[in-house]
């Protein structure tokens, strides 16, 4: 292959620091039945065997990456020592090419953001070629002494580090480059390259992702998915990785060694037929993606809006689903893994960006994403859709998470008008709510690793603490307006009305984030969790059901973002049980066990119990930790209140029978608060009952026997903590 003078001067500054040869070889009932660990102090590569304790206990994908970061650091390793690992883990069903959603990573390690262990995940071509290559997880270790290249071949069995000086690290660029640099030149050559990158922004701010790519053959240029919550792309840069970049040429729809592919076409015929047929009447996942709940989350006041003050805002249209339906461009079925007929990756070819160093470039726009729109947009009180697709352009190419960006530039903005920042602390910038412009500018300046962006960078915990202290801030009304659990940003759905997501994003482990449980339209909008104990059943159901789907490499919306046409007359729609069917006809296609929707349970709340434990061994020991802030419980300010007075004068006087006539609304808040936050300790308490844990949020020994995990290793941790 030719290279282009540029892309040659960049390949011949590379100078090789470790190689390593390996065997190749196939896949085995969905296991390659190896991992790979790299140490950059070294530059050395290891082998290990996975054990079939190992599956058995861990499954997969995040179990297996848990377990190597647990065994890795000890509880008193920061994110930045050298012995933090980043653990990228596929999963035994990953790879698979009949069933949509099957291309995922799971990233785990120890979170700059939440100073705890955090999981991402996130789709491209990265961990099928990674398995196919012939490794589970990859995990790695240590500091290099200069930026660098790791390059996986699974064509040949070769592995090499290499010192990389010259190239850009935007992920836009780069992620280019490395294709060219590492394919045969032809297109089919490229689509077998993935490559892990994050932007400059990485190096300064504390949530930073990574970003997974695929080649896209139609657009014929290079895409990105994100690992985006915890700040796993500042341990990527800290430990001077420039790229991660997987090559595997034989792609073929049977290379998972599965023991049945009858039943696993037989799931994926029975799916593709449901998204053919009804994805056009719900969701739309095909023409437009997640974007669609925009409008949705607006009419029913959950659309984040002037950081949470509000669910709704009547510029909302321009930034709703219709907006974006005009600007995605290709209209063809768009997915980020082979096979995957959900298809809902798509994007904005030839945007013209404005400001930033890319000003006067066309460029690929990758989605907006739901969190993306609802976040750059609404919560900053930003509706104007150029600026929204900018802001998702840079922080994609720079490597920042969008929802913790958009939620502590709501909060500094927040903080500017209630006086507590002024234009002397953000060097000049106003940051009023709906300055598009200002929020652009902070990005820029979290890339360039300088002015008031990069506090902002630091994430809302560590804002709310900077602001009181250098700024005289109130610390109690910093707390109640800073929208984050456990030091991770909380997803972008407004929660005031569903006492159950405020358990979803208070109780979520690794932090708010609603992979774990999105349950506000069971309780806040249908009305099906009338009491603290169906509540404490979802709170223990859905986030141990969700992380099934994290072990095995899947995507988790191909299981409740279609809906199959007999769904309403089952005896529990919300758990979608036809497609809970089709997983276990897929788990016994590929590994050739028998199970039950029990069993795949069992599987996660075994790996989520274990979480829990490595958490508490990190030091988040308590039921202080599961709080939200109480803007995600109840109304803060005077005009939140009075936004929706009729609303709470009447819960005042239903539910806890004040009469509110005659109260000012200072006294009908701290009625309310009184109130709402008493019903938390209740569902607390609730939850942690169902889920077999003391009343200070820790698993108890009896529980972690009875999921098979009672390790001398995690039962010392409990003892240690009680």
């Amino acid at each position: 292959m030719t290279l282009s003078p540029a892309l040659e001067k960049m390949k011949t500054a590379h100078k090789l620091l470790g190689e390593y040869l390996y065997e190749l070889k196939p896949v085995e009932r969905g296991y390659a039945n190896r991992t790979l660990h790299i140490n950059l102090n070294d530059n050395t590569f290891t082998e290990k065997p996975v054990t079939q304790q190992m599956k058995d206990l861990f499954t997969g994908g995040r179990g297996f990456a848990l377990k190597l970061l647990w065994d890795a650091v000890k509880p008193e390793t920061k994110w930045d020592d050298p012995e933090n690992e980043l653990v990228i883990a596929n999963g035994p069903i990953c790879g698979i090419t009949a069933y949509p959603g099957s291309g995922k990573s799971t990233v785990v390690t120890l979170s700059p953001l939440t100073h705890n262990v955090i999981d991402s995940n996130v789709g491209g071509y990265f961990a099928p070629f990674l398995k196919f290559s012939g490794f589970d997880a990859l995990e790695i270790q240590g500091k290099a002494a200069e930026d660098v290249v790791i390059f996986i071949d699974g064509d040949t069995g070769k592995i090499t580090i290499e010192a990389a000086p010259l190239e850009d690290v935007d992920s836009h660029l780069l992620g280019g480059y490395l294709t060219d640099m590492y394919s045969d030149g032809d297109e089919k050559s490229k689509r077998s390259i993935s490559v892990f990158s994050a932007g400059q922004a990485a190096e300064h701010i504390r949530f930073a992702v990574i970003n997974s790519s695929w080649y896209d053959v139609r657009r014929k240029e290079v895409r990105y998915k994100q690992a985006g919550r915890g700040g796993a792309g500042r341990v990527f840069r800290d430990k001077k990785i420039k790229g991660i970049v997987v090559k595997f040429s034989n792609m073929k729809g049977d290379l998972n060694g599965v023991a049945d592919m009858a039943l696993i076409r037989k799931a994926g015929q029975r799916i593709n037929k449901e998204i053919t047929d009804f994805d056009e009447s719900q969701n739309q996942m095909r023409k437009v993606g997640t974007a669609n709940l925009v409008e949705i989350m607006d009419h029913f006041n959950l659309l984040p809006v002037h950081n949470f003050r509000y669910g709704s805002h009547p510029d909302t249209h321009n930034i709703d689903s219709k907006v974006w339906m005009e600007k995605l461009t290709q209209g063809v079925p768009d997915g980020c893994w082979l096979g995957c007929t959900m298809s809902c990756s798509h994007g904005v070819d030839h945007f013209p960006l404005q400001t930033g160093p890319y000003a006067g470039e066309c460029v690929l726009v990758d989605g907006p994403e739901y969190e993306n729109a609802a976040g750059l947009g609404a919560n900053i009180g930003n509706f104007d859709a150029q600026k929204v697709l900018e802001l998702n352009f840079y922080c994609d190419t720079y490597g920042v998470d969008t929802i913790s960006f958009a939620n502590c530039v709501a909060f500094a903005m927040e903080c500017y008008e209630e006086g507590i920042l002024t234009t002397e602390h953000t060097g000049g910038l106003e940051l009023n709510f709906g300055n598009g412009a200002a929020a652009l500018e902070l990005l820029h300046q979290m890339a360039k690793g300088d002015g008031f962006g990069v506090i902002v960078g630091q994430g809302v915990r560590y804002m709310k603490k900077y602001f009181a202290e250098e700024f005289g801030g109130d610390p109690a009304f910093l707390h109640d307006i800073g929208m984050e659990v456990k030091g991770m940003e909380i997803s972008e759905y407004g929660t005031k009305e569903s006492i159950a997501q405020q358990g979803g994003f208070g109780l979520a482990t690794k932090g708010a984030q609603h992979d774990e449980a999105w349950l506000i339209s069971m309780d806040q909008i249908l009305k099906q969790l009338p009491t603290f104990e169906d509540k404490a059943e979802a709170l223990h159901y859905f986030p141990m059901w969700r992380t099934w789907f994290s072990l095995h490499g899947l995507c988790k919306l191909p299981w409740n973002d279609i809906t199959p046409e007999n769904n309403k007359n089952t005896a529990e729609p919300h758990k979608f049980p036809e497609h809970v069917e089709n997983y276990t006809w897929i788990y016994e296609g590929v590994t050739g066990t028998p199970t039950t929707p029990e069993k795949l349970v069992e599987q996660s709340e075994r790996v989520y119990n274990f979480q829990k434990v490595f958490a508490l061994r990190m030091g988040r020991v308590g039921r202080e930790h599961d709080y939200p802030p109480y803007r995600a419980m109840g109304p803060v300010l005077a005009e939140e209140y009075e936004s929706r007075q009729d609303l709470y004068d009447e819960q005042l006087l239903t539910l806890i029978e004040v009469d509110p006539a005659g109260m000012s609304t200072a006294e009908k808040i701290q009625a309310l608060r009184e109130y709402r936050e008493a019903q938390y300790e209740l569902l607390l308490d609730a939850v942690y009952q169902r889920r077999g844990w003391d009343k200070n949020s820790v698993p108890t020994p009896e529980k972690l026997k009875e999921l098979g995990i009672d390790l001398p290793e995690v039962l010392e941790v409990v003892e240690k903590v009680k």
